[in-house]
C-alpha cells in the first residue's frame, strides 16, 4: 500500500496493537477507521466493477453524514476509528476441504465444518475474518440449477446483472448508519440462486468466523428463491474472545418468489466483545413462505430484529427465536413484519433467557396496511428470568390500518420451579443439570424446528451458558 501502513496480524495474536501489529506471511489487515482511501483499497483488491466501486463511495459518504442509531442500548464505547474493514488470509478459496491453510482448517474443525460435510448438506461455505475461504457444492444440487457461492464471486461467473439488481435494495444504505457502514466496506457472505420449480431436499450452509481482535466482519448474504422452489439455508456464528471491541455489521437479502418458501436459520455464538449488529430482511411474493429459526447467543450488545415484507397475496411468515443473555450482556432483539397482501399472515413465537444481571428485550413491530384484507397476525413472547437481578423487556409496537385483520399479542416472564429442580434432583440429577434441562425444555420450540445435529449444539451452547464456562 502507498502509505506503507498496511496491518498485517499474526496468527496467534499473542501480540497486538490496534494500529500496527507484527508482521505475517499469512494475513492482511487494513487499517482501522473507514477512509475513501481504505475503501477504493479493498474495492481494488476484489476487482469491483466500476458501478460497485462508486456503490462503495456512495455508501461511505451516506455513513459519514448520518448519526449513531438512537434505539436499542447505548453502544457509544464501541469505538468505530479502531475497527479494522477488512483482514483476510493470503490464500484463494479452496473447493477441497484437504487445501484449505492448516491454521483455518483447525479453527473450523472445532466448529464443526468436516462433521457437517459428512452430514451430506447439499452445500458448505466458510467465511474466515473478511473473505470465503471455503465453498462446495454438491454435484446433483449444481445439476439441478443451483448456484451457491459468495456474491463476488457471482459477480465475476455470470450473475453480475441479477447481484447489481438485488444488492442493497431491501436494505438501503440509507436505513441506518450501520447499514450505509456495510455497503461501503463489505466483503465474502453468500449468494443462492435457487431455480424455478427445485426443491432443495437438504440445507445448504455457511460458516462465518471472526477471528481477529479489534475487527469487523462485514458480510453480504443474498437468496433468491425462484417461483416454486424451496431451501433450507442455515447460518452458523462464532468468535473468539478478546478484551478489545468487535464488529459485526452483515446484511441478509432474501427474495421469496411466487409461491416459493425458504427456511432461514441462525445459530449465533458470538464472544462477549462483540458488538452483533446485524440487518435482515425478506420480501415475499404471492402464496410465498419465509420462515425464520434463529438462536442468538453471545455478543456484549446485540440490535437483530429480521424484517419480512410479506407483499404479495396470501404469503405467510413465521419466525422462531431464543435469545440466552448472561453478565455483561445486552441483547437487543425481536422481528419486523409488514403485511401488504391480502390475506397474508405472520406468526411470532420469541422466548428469552437471562441470568447473572444480563439483559434480554424484546420488540415486535406488526404492519397491516390498509389493502391487506383478512391478514392474520399472532406474537407470542415468554421471558424466563434465573435470577433476581437479570431483567427481561417486550416492547411491542402494532400499526393496523386494516378493519378486518386478526391481530394478537402476548408475553409472558417467568422463573425456574424450585419444586421441578428439586424434583430432579431427587432423581439423582446434579442442580445446574436439572436446571440445564428445564431450560432446554423452555427452548425446545426453537430447537425441534432445527435439524437434529444442530438442535444438540444449540442444547450444547444452552448447557455452557448456564454452567458459566463460556470462553
Amino acid at each position: 500500500m502507498a502509505d506503507g501502513k498496511t496491518l498485517i496480524t499474526d496468527v496467534d495474536h499473542k501480540r497486538y496493537d490496534f494500529r500496527y501489529v507484527e508482521s505475517s506471511d499469512e494475513y492482511i489487515r487494513e487499517e482501522d477507521g473507514f477512509t475513501e482511501e481504505i475503501i477504493r483499497r479493498i474495492s481494488e483488491e476484489k476487482d469491483d466493477p466500476e458501478w460497485m466501486r462508486d456503490f462503495r463511495l456512495k455508501c461511505l459518504d451516506i455513513y459519514n453524514h448520518m448519526d449513531m442509531p438512537c434505539w436499542g442500548p447505548s453502544i457509544q464505547e464501541l469505538d468505530l476509528n479502531r475497527i479494522a474493514s477488512y483482514v483476510r488470509h493470503k490464500t484463494d478459496m479452496k473447493n477441497n476441504w484437504d487445501d484449505v491453510p492448516d491454521d483455518i482448517k483447525e479453527t473450523f474443525e472445532k466448529l464443526g465444518i468436516p462433521q457437517a460435510e459428512r452430514l451430506s448438506l447439499a452445500g458448505v461455505g466458510a467465511q474466515y475474518d473478511s473473505e470465503i475461504v471455503y465453498h462446495n457444492l454438491k454435484e446433483e444440487v449444481a445439476k439441478m440449477g443451483v448456484v451457491y457461492t459468495d456474491v463476488e464471486t457471482a459477480m465475476k461467473t455470470g450473475y453480475e446483472d441479477m447481484v447489481r439488481e438485488h444488492f442493497m435494495k431491501l436494505i438501503t444504505p440509507t436505513d441506518h448508519k450501520f447499514a450505509a457502514l456495510h455497503g461501503a466496506v463489505w466483503s465474502g457472505g453468500s449468494f443462492v440462486y435457487v431455480p424455478k420449480g427445485v426443491k432443495v431436499d437438504i440445507p445448504l450452509q455457511s460458516y462465518f468466523r471472526l477471528n481477529a481482535a479489534g475487527a469487523g466482519q462485514f458480510e453480504h448474504t443474498m437468496i433468491i428463491v425462484d417461483e416454486g422452489a424451496d431451501v433450507h439455508f442455515i447460518e452458523g456464528c462464532s468468535a473468539p474472545k478478546y478484551n478489545v471491541a468487535n464488529l459485526h455489521a452483515g446484511c441478509v437479502e432474501l427474495f421469496v418468489r411466487k409461491n416459493a418458501r425458504l427456511r432461514y436459520s441462525t445459530i449465533e455464538n458470538w464472544s462477549k466483545n462483540m458488538f452483533n449488529l446485524n440487518t435482515k430482511r425478506a420480501l415475499i411474493e404471492e402464496g410465498g413462505k419465509m420462515e425464520w429459526v434463529s438462536g442468538s447467543f453471545g455478543s456484549k450488545i446485540s440490535y437483530l430484529y429480521p424484517m419480512t415484507i410479506l407483499k404479495g397475496n396470501d404469503s405467510k411468515m413465521t419466525y422462531t427465536g431464543i435469545t440466552f443473555s448472561g453478565e455483561g450482556q445486552n441483547l437487543d432483539t425481536g422481528c419486523k413484519v409488514v403485511h401488504a397482501g391480502c390475506r397474508t399472515s405472520s406468526v411470532i413465537t420469541a422466548k428469552s433467557i437471562s441470568k447473572s444481571g444480563g439483559i434480554g428485550m424484546f420488540r415486535s413491530s406488526v404492519v397491516i396496511e390498509k389493502a391487506a384484507k383478512e391478514s392474520k397476525c399472532s406474537v407470542s413472547c415468554d421471558s424466563l428470568m434465573l435470577d433476581s437481578i437479570s431483567r427481561a423487556d417486550t416492547v411491542p409496537a402494532m400499526d393496523i390500518k386494516a378493519f378486518d385483520a386478526d391481530v394478537g399479542h402476548e408475553a409472558k416472564i417467568g422463573r425456574i420451579s424450585d419444586e421441578a429442580v428439586f424434583y430432579l434432583m431427587s432423581r439423582g440429577m446434579s442442580e445446574e443439570d436439572a436446571k440445564a434441562l428445564i431450560v432446554s425444555g423452555f427452548a425446545d420450540s426453537v430447537s425441534k424446528e432445527l435439524p437434529l445435529e444442530y438442535a444438540v449444539e444449540m442444547n450444547n451452547l444452552i448447557k455452557i451458558e448456564m454452567s458459566g464456562h463460556k470462553a
